[in-house]
């Protein structure tokens, strides 16, 4: 395929976006190969990125972490856990290479981001957490995956930080971050050669909080989606859900309330940290600039709902809120874990997990071609595979990881990774399926 038709198509099939909702729906459905493995076999893998670029490359980085039965990294015995690497597809997901790391290690490295810039559809950008959390590392690719550059760190803190979000497009990088009570932004406008750091919710009073997603629009203005915890401690409620805005490069920012949450449900039967169940955000723009905005949200520590807003005119204003779940709410389901994307004007994606096989979880997809105001049925992408202690006939024991990701491949095909486990803690491993028509 001539470079100048891939990079057109990726355009248009590959720019990142959240979805609408609609009270109306088509019944045709998408079909996905069977879930498979991916990464190491031995060892756990949780919270995997995945991006795709115009040249029919597939991109998977995913930290590696050691258990009982392998106390060593594969293939690295002093590397420490967790390791993060990554795997590349050469064939538009059909095989994959063997994980390498990209970066030193340090002590360790967590919260990993990948992105391909949409201008040219081959450069590609990662983010991680390192050294006890203390360094945001950016790192990038010309060459499809196979060299990596690291320049100096985007920021360094003598405090634990949290939940990196990257967005890129052509020459400007940014990483928004959480800092506990605060949101923090580094912003490259060289392409990730040096970073500007500032303090995005500067007025704003939390006890905790966390980053969930990120757009850039056709303007070049750049937003954060992130959860604001109203109290100290335990990351208890009310929760609001914000839309913040940068319209001169991430020097300033203002801020949008979108709604507002109770206090996270309690899963400690599976030895969660605190608030994995509570609400998260995803956020970006389709390839005509629209935002989209999905989240999860729910009544005082209840389960919760997914729910899903857009905005048409930069931020300022956001639609009422909609549940995109065709599970009763009088069911009483958890919703969580919301990922996204999008392609051309009005075609757009969506993917969470949910409890309705309860006890077990699995992960549903809707997809839209005319920015949400009718939907495909869900599908199922989770599926049953032999000879995992968490994985049944009906579904999966417990998320593993506090998030997953999704991307549009070259071909405009939905490709989807992420992570299923026994507990919040161990054992668990990363999964990945691909839309087939």
């Amino acid at each position: 395929m001539a470079v100048a038709t891939a990079r057109r198509l990726f355009v248009i099939a590959c720019c990142c976006a959240v979805c609408l909702l609609s009270h109306e729906t088509y019944a045709a459905t998408s079909a996905f190969q069977a879930q498979t493995r991916v990464g190491f076999t031995v060892g756990d893998q949780w919270e995997p990125t995945i991006a795709a670029d115009a040249f029919g490359h597939v991109y998977i980085l995913f930290p590696q972490y050691t258990n009982d039965q392998s106390p060593t990294i594969p293939t690295c015995d002093t590397c420490p856990s967790p390791t993060a690497f990554l795997i590349v597809s050469n064939d538009n997901g059909k095989t994959w290479s063997a994980p390498k790391i990209i970066g030193p290690p340090g002590s360790g490295q967590v919260d990993v981001q990948l992105k391909v810039d949409p201008l040219d559809g081959r450069t590609v950008y990662a983010s991680w957490l390192q050294n006890n959390k203390s360094v945001i590392q950016v790192a990038k690719s010309t060459d499809y995956g196979q060299s990596w550059i690291l320049p100096p760190p985007a920021n360094s803190t003598n405090a634990g930080i949290d939940k990196d979000i990257l967005v890129v497009k052509g020459n400007d990088v940014y990483v928004g971050y959480n800092h506990a009570q605060t949101v923090w932004v580094s912003s490259s406008h060289d392409g990730g050669q040096s970073f500007t750091s500032v303090k995005m919710n500067q007025n704003a009073q939390f006890g905790w909080s966390l980053t969930g997603g990120a757009a850039i629009d056709n303007a070049g203005n750049v937003y954060f989606a992130w959860e604001g915890y109203t109290q100290n401690g335990g990351a208890k409620g009310p929760v609001k859900i914000y839309v913040s805005k940068s319209t001169d490069s991430g020097l300033t920012w203002s801020s949008t309330g979108v709604d507002v949450s109770g206090s996270p449900p309690d899963c400690s039967a599976f030895s969660c940290g605190w608030a994995f169940l509570g609400p998260g955000t995803a956020l970006t723009s389709d390839a005509a600039g629209k935002l989209y905005l999905l989240w999860n949200a729910g009544n005082n520590t209840a389960p919760e709902r997914i729910f899903f807003s857009t905005s048409l005119d930069g931020g300022v204003t956001w639609s009422a809120k909609q549940d995109i779940s065709s599970v009763p709410v009088s069911a009483q389901v958890d919703h969580a874990f919301p990922a996204i994307a999008a392609g051309q004007k009005n075609d757009v994606r969506i993917a969470w997990m949910d409890q309705r096989a309860e006890p077990y979880w699995n992960v549903y997809y809707r997809s839209s071609t005319d920015g949400g105001a009718t939907w495909t049925a869900e599908t199922k992408l989770s599926t049953f595979v032999k000879g995992y202690s968490y994985i049944f006939n009906t579904g999966f024991r417990f998320p593993f990881g506090d998030y997953f990701d999704m991307t549009i491949d070259y071909l405009g095909q939905t490709q989807t990774c992420w992570g299923e486990g026994f507990n919040w803690l161990t054992p668990g491993s990363i999964w990945y399926t691909r839309q087939l028509r």
